[in-house]
Parts: structure tokens; sequence; C-alpha cells
């Protein structure tokens, strides 16, 4: 009797490759994927249970399927790529150090210039002390003077 190839121990790798490579390609995009990577790790699930069902099949029916060699290695493979991602995203990036140069909640900005929309260089105490003028006038507010704010946004990263 011919054996015939075990189709799902190599659809089951390449379904684990493709749950580790959605998540940096696709699901970090959205904070429901990228907080917790649930969909990543269904995907990697699901092509390790597929690894298992084509190993078992290979060691249970030797005669009809291959496999027992290419796929206990294939195995090893995947549970090992498997744990390296959740190791990645689990351990290492909690092991990021704390950036000590950030600004905190609440904490009064240290005063700097940068270069505005026109290429002017406005400086932050600059803007603080200035008037405010309703509707984007130039000068000081006719009816009473009202001080100026600055927002400054802090994009995720390292500082």
């Amino acid at each position: 009797m011919k054996q015939s190839w075990n189709a799902s121990v190599w659809v089951g790798l390449v379904v684990v490759l493709a749950g580790v490579a959605s998540y940096p390609l696709f699901f970090i995009r959205y904070p429901v994927t990228r907080d917790f990577p649930w969909a990543s790790l269904l995907i990697m699930a699901l092509g390790l249970l597929l690894l298992a069902v084509g190993i078992s099949r290979a060691f249970r029916r030797p005669d009809a399927y291959r496999g027992k060699v290419f796929g206990s290695i294939l195995g090893v493979l995947a549970v090992g790529i498997a744990a390296f991602f959740c190791y990645g995203v689990f351990y290492a990036t909690s092991q990021l150090p704390a950036s000590h140069g950030a600004p905190q909640v609440g904490q009064v900005a240290p005063d700097f210039t940068l270069p505005d929309s026109t290429n002017t260089p406005v400086n932050l105490s600059g803007l603080l002390n200035s008037s405010f003028a309703p509707n984007g006038a130039i000068g000081p507010a006719i009816s009473g003077e009202k001080t100026a704010a600055a927002v400054l946004i802090f994009y995720r990263g390292y500082w």
C-alpha cells in the first residue's frame, strides 16, 4: 500500500507561522488584539491542533500516512516557535526598561522651542504667557484677557 502525504502536518506548521506573523503584520493595529494577542494565539492553537492530528495519524497508521519523522520534527519546531512568540509578547516586553526621562502625568513640562507650521520658532513659555485672542485674531483679546494653554501629546515609544 502506498503511503499518502499527511497534509495536516504541513498545514498545521503553515497555520502556526501565519499566527506568529499575523500579530506584528495585522493584529497589532487594533487595540482589542494588540493589548492581548488572543487572535494570534487562537490561530497558533489551531495550527498546533492540526499538527497533533497529523502526528497522531502518522503514528497510528504508518502504513497509510507519511510523517512520523517530519511530523515529529515539525511539531517540535512549531511548539518552539509558539513558545518563543509567547515569551516575546508576554515576558520580554514587560522587561523593557522604564523611561526615566519621560514626563509623568501632571508634571510641568520643561520649556522648549520648536518650529511651528510656518517654520517660526515658538517656545512653550511664550505660548503660556501670551494672551488668548478669540476667533484666531492676533493680539490681546478685546473683552478681557485670557491666558493660553498648550496640550502636549506624547506618542508611545522611548523617550
